[in-house]
């Protein structure tokens, strides 16, 4: 019987906060029975730390000039192969349920991704209007000025002419924001019960299409919630079960003292955010949201036992990108290639899956090959016609990425992985754009156009408290990994990019 797949994603976890977890700051039953199950995957990769890039990765297994999705604010084009189109293909029931933000969310609240491989899809996404936000109103009417102050994107056009009755729903939102004041901040716990959350309803939403699929029909269903991205939003009920004592102190804003100091820090801080936020509370809030993130993980794993499918179900559970959670003096994402930045959960379980732990370098790009892989599909190739001579190689991998299961013959363990960054939601320069090559053992980060350097040694410096990059003791190193650096940022275009590819080498 062909097997069940379930991607799992939420936004914004960083490894480093699901490891604090895991060593007592918040209890998470359901991830560590899934961690326990299956392989976790210590040093896993996002090649490009904010959203739709990094989805977009996961989606087509192709790097961000791959499949041209450099940052947020472009559209994953349906023409590039994603590996919802090969199992819808081959006969899989796929469905979307929560964030997939494979389009900018400020273009609409009603995107339509069906033609990316999915038949059945219920989106609800960073702006929490849409979907979500008319079924509050549908099935918890008392709650829906409360959920209209979360809806923090009021910038988007649409809602100021929103649905058929032509609501201003953007002047609605303001005035429910000045009755609930709180929601106007980075963290607060939500206005309403867990039951009416967002998180809930992506996961109420996979449930039914998981009770609704004919027992003999695989299916795939990604789940994809939206927290714990900012604003850091847990429900009341889960902020108690967060232990204050076990949270950790935030490491320093080494780049204070740097005279390399990066772009970033130049432009755009002072002073480090620890110093200016309640960094506990946030910190208490975020565990919150991951709790109440594993309590519908166990739901939804639940769902999968009570319909007789979890024992043939291969569930992939990772984020798109971290939070830096104020470590360094900072919150977010972005060009900050720190570890809580870059370094995102990967646990994969099910059948023929032998559990443990794995701490090779690995990059979201290999999870479409890898979902081939589990499905059973043969790997594809880019196509070559045959103009009367010969190729080297025979095929052309289509993917940037490789299977996590592939055996030792097939590939090489990686050496390092590529992360880039490019314009975030402040600047428009190359001032902010940023490229990284992490190994086993360093971080070396140029940030272009005369941005600075960052050179780290993780095995003596694992918190990256000291910049090596321009000190003579670590000239050869620094030299060896920017050559290295620079050679990953000219291959990145290979495989070549199936966008509009007749075929290799036609004229």
């Amino acid at each position: 019987m062909r097997p069940d797949i379930v991607l799992v994603m939420v936004d914004q976890l960083a490894a480093r906060w699901l490891e604090r977890a895991f060593e007592g700051v918040v209890a998470v039953p359901n991830l560590r029975r899934l961690a326990e199950s299956g392989v976790r995957f210590a040093n896993a990769f996002t090649p490009n730390p904010v959203c739709s890039p990094a989805r977009a990765s996961i989606a087509t297994g192709l790097s961000s000039q791959g499949h041209g999705v450099t940052e947020c604010g472009y559209r994953l084009s349906p023409d590039v192969p994603t590996f919802m189109h090969a199992l819808q293909g081959a006969g899989w029931r796929t469905g979307a349920f929560g964030k997939l933000h494979f389009q900018p969310q400020l273009a609409g609240v009603r995107p339509d991704y069906r033609p990316y491989g999915f038949e059945v899809t219920r989106i609800s996404e960073d702006p929490r209007a849409g979907e979500w936000l008319d079924w509050v109103r549908r099935v918890h009417p008392a709650h829906y000025r409360a959920a209209q102050a979360t809806v923090w994107m009021t910038m988007i056009p649409e809602l100021a002419d929103y649905g058929p009755e032509h609501t201003d729903l953007a002047e609605e939102i303001r005035r429910a924001r000045e009755y609930y004041p709180q929601t106007a901040g980075e963290a607060y716990p939500l206005p309403f019960p867990a039951e009416v959350s967002q998180t809930a309803w992506i996961t109420g939403r996979a449930r039914d299409f998981i009770r609704e699929t004919p027992v003999d029909t695989p299916l795939f269903a990604q789940v994809s919630y939206v927290q714990p991205h900012n604003p850091f939003t847990p429900p009341q009920e889960y902020v108690p079960l967060v232990c204050e004592a076990l949270i950790p102190e935030p490491v320093g804003a080494e780049w204070q003292d740097d005279a390399r100091v990066p772009y970033f820090a130049q432009e755009r801080y002072a002073r480090p955010s620890y110093d200016i936020a309640d960094w506990k509370r946030d910190r208490k809030l975020y565990f919150a949201d991951l709790a109440h993130l594993d309590h519908e993980l166990g739901v939804l794993l639940d769902c999968l036992d009570e319909t007789g499918r979890l024992a043939r179900t291969h569930v992939i559970f990772t984020s798109d990108h971290g939070e830096l959670l104020h470590d360094h003096g900072l919150l977010g994402k972005w060009e900050r290639h720190y570890d809580p930045c870059i370094r995102v959960p990967l646990i994969v379980r099910g059948p023929g899956v032998e559990p443990g732990v794995r701490t090779d370098l690995v990059d979201l790009c290999d999870l479409a090959p890898t979902v081939f892989d589990l499905a059973g599909l043969p790997q594809p190739v880019l196509p070559k016609p045959d103009l009367g001579r010969p190729y080297e190689p025979d095929t052309l991998p289509r993917f940037a990425g490789r299977s996590l299961f592939a055996s030792s013959s097939e590939s090489e363990p990686r050496d390092a992985v590529y992360i880039q960054s490019n314009n975030n939601h402040w600047s428009a320069t190359p001032g902010n754009w940023a490229r990284t090559l992490r190994t086993a053992r360093y971080r070396y980060t140029s940030f272009l156009a005369g941005g600075g350097e960052q050179l780290f040694d993780l095995e003596r410096d694992p918190d990256e408290q000291h910049n090596l990059a321009g000190r003579p003791e670590s000239e050869w190193i620094q030299r060896d990994l920017r050559d290295r650096l620079f050679e990953r940022i000219a291959l990145e275009g290979y495989p070549n990019s199936p966008r509009g590819l007749f075929g290799i080498g036609t004229w």
